[in-house]
């Protein structure tokens, strides 16, 4: 009899023959994958596969798996998420019911979002030297909200003003394995993009 550890989940496969290891652990990634509202970490991966398992390589073959499919397997921060392909987002706009997912921004909001992005950890203050305007609680805390943005370290001045970073969520939303992914400021700035 198979040794089930806790949850009743047999890591190595006991059970099984061992030319069938890999499809399992496959399988039970993309299960892991599919069922996660946020992107999941090697180590949590790690858990689902036998010791030894390499869930870098059985991630590589999910993406290959999934080539002719209409989502794919996408690295965001330290984690991966199983995403739909942006070619069929018309189609999920046309018949599914993603109100409630798509992120309502205006243009502004997306100004200040790529504000704080670029030059995070970012204060009101600086936000304001920024946009000549003080930028709405009302609007940091849509973004804060939509768990785009999260609080950073203090600024070490007197009062020590809370800043704002992006999180893991704007990094997804944005397709963004990590920050470096952010288009090059100066480049912006040299194709008259950004000011």
């Amino acid at each position: 009899m198979a040794r089930r550890e806790e949850g009743g989940l047999d890591r190595n496969l006991a059970d099984l023959p061992p030319n069938l290891f890999w499809r399992e652990w496959l399988r039970r990634i993309e299960a892991v994958l599919f069922a996660s509202a946020s992107s999941v970490a090697r180590d949590d991966l790690a858990k689902v596969v036998g010791q030894g398992a390499s869930v870098d390589l059985l991630i590589e073959d999910l993406a290959v798996d999934l080539a002719e499919r209409p989502y794919e397997v996408a690295q965001v921060g330290a984690g991966w998420v199983l995403r739909t392909r942006p070619a069929y987002a018309p189609a999920i706009r046309a018949a599914a019911d993603v109100g409630g997912q798509t992120l309502n921004l205006s243009e502004f909001d997306l100004a200040v979002l790529a504000a704080i992005a670029f030059h995070q950890p970012m204060s009101r203050d600086g936000l304001k030297n920024i946009f000549g305007k003080e930028i709405s609680r009302d609007l940091i805390g849509r973004l804060a909200e939509r768990d785009l943005i999260g609080t950073g370290p203090r600024e070490p001045r007197r009062g020590a003003p809370y800043t704002f970073i992006t999180t893991e969520a704007f990094r997804a939303a944005f397709g963004m394995r990590s920050l470096r992914d952010l288009q090059d400021i100066e480049q912006l700035n040299d194709a008259g993009l950004s000011s």
